[in-house]
């Protein structure tokens, strides 16, 4: 597969994905926002936007509309209109390896945007967001119902999965400091889709330690980091067709991605708390590192081989 291909499709990917779970934190925090009147909005606001690595604005008060215009609907680079945007770019690039319907799902999608954004501020922002989560599903459908299971699809999917890990971990991040029975804890299930699942799974007992456990360690929901950082490696395994994956870890990438889901593994669930934050940001030192590799192995740029004319005697 050509690298620009490939390129294009790992960060369909993680665009996607990115789009799928702001939107999510977004429904989330608004609602709160909107049904407590006691939550500052400023505050809670610009905690959020950290979270979400976005600079807030200097000199200004953020309330529930200023949040969503920033973080939803502005075209900056991280909102999730931006997100839609370079997801479209990049599959109009990789057009000759992707599906007419995955193509038709993303272009619709991006079209559809202005329209869905001039009713969120007549009605209010949770149409929107719904609207980029059901489109966001679909694309995720669509791409493997109609993608064989190839390098493309692989790569497309190693995206999305190292993007899932970056956003599970932010999410967590934002409610470190909580209470143990904070309902800061149920907002963080709600906003990785995850809310009902756990409820089924602890038979609704509630408290962080197990939300931690839920988000970070679970092998069969598909949203936790463990069951991601899986995927990813799976994905990378498949990818790496030398020799050197005969004698372990034959690239960076793969190397990073095993250490961290054998760290989360072994790891005995009573321990998970303690140091959560330096855990944490291991995970997303981890993915920031994953990418760069992933980049330097795959998409690297081939250098200009200019040929000389020195004769050549036989």
């Amino acid at each position: 597969m050509l690298a620009r291909n490939a390129e294009s499709l790992y960060w369909i990917g993680r665009y996607v994905e990115r789009a799928d779970d702001t939107a999510r934190i977004l429904d989330v925090s608004v609602h709160q926002l909107l049904e407590d009147a006691t939550v500052d909005a400023d505050t809670a606001s610009r905690r959020l936007l950290s979270v979400l690595g976005i600079t807030p604005p200097d000199g200004s008060t953020l309330d529930v509309w200023g949040l969503t215009e920033l973080v939803a609907m502005s075209p900056e680079t991280g909102s999730i209109v931006s997100s839609i945007g370079s997801a479209r770019e990049n599959t109009r690039v990789a057009r000759e390896v992707v599906s007419s319907e995955l193509w038709q799902c993303i272009n619709a999608m991006w079209n559809a945007v202005p329209e869905r954004q001039r009713a969120a501020r007549r009605v209010g922002p949770h149409e929107f967001f719904t609207f980029v989560e059901d489109r966001a599903a679909m694309f995720a459908g669509l791409a493997d119902s109609t993608m064989s299971r190839d390098d493309g699809w692989r790569f497309l999917v190693l995206g999305r999965s190292v993007e899932r890990v970056d956003m599970i971990v932010r999410m967590l991040m934002s409610r470190v400091d909580d209470r143990p029975t904070s309902p800061g804890w149920v907002t963080v299930l709600r906003s990785a889709g995850a809310h009902d699942t756990y409820l089924r799974t602890y038979r609704g007992a509630l408290d962080a330690s197990r939300v931690v456990q839920f988000l970070l360690m679970d092998r069969l929901f598909p949203r936790s980091v463990f069951h991601a950082l899986q995927q990813a490696e799976s994905c990378l395994d498949d990818l790496d067709h030398g020799p050197a994956a005969r004698i372990g870890a034959g690239a960076e990438a793969a190397r990073l991605l095993g250490k961290a889901r054998s760290d989360l593994e072994f790891l005995r669930p009573a321990d998970l708390l303690d140091n959560l934050t330096g855990r944490l940001q291991d995970l997303q030192t981890t993915v920031r590192e994953v990418g760069e590799a992933v980049s330097r192995q795959y998409f690297h740029a081939v250098p200009w081989i200019e040929w000389n004319n020195a004769e050549v005697n036989l």
